[in-house]
């Protein structure tokens, strides 16, 4: 009953991943190296979510 509340982790990660991009496509007209900094972290997400998602296999 009390899982119904719970929010799914993967979720979580996936739309600060989209986030992170859309941000790091807005600063690469502005700022290259924070645009860059922006994809890596992303990247570090995206291990997350691929990390999570082999779990659950």
């Amino acid at each position: 009953m009390f899982g119904l509340f719970k929010k799914n982790p993967l979720d979580k990660l996936q739309k600060e991943h989209a986030d992170l991009l859309a941000r790091a496509h807005k600063m690469s007209t502005v700022d290259r190296t924070k645009s860059d900094a922006l994809v890596a972290e992303a990247a570090k997400v995206e291990a997350r979510i691929v990390e999570l998602q082999n779990q659950a296999s």
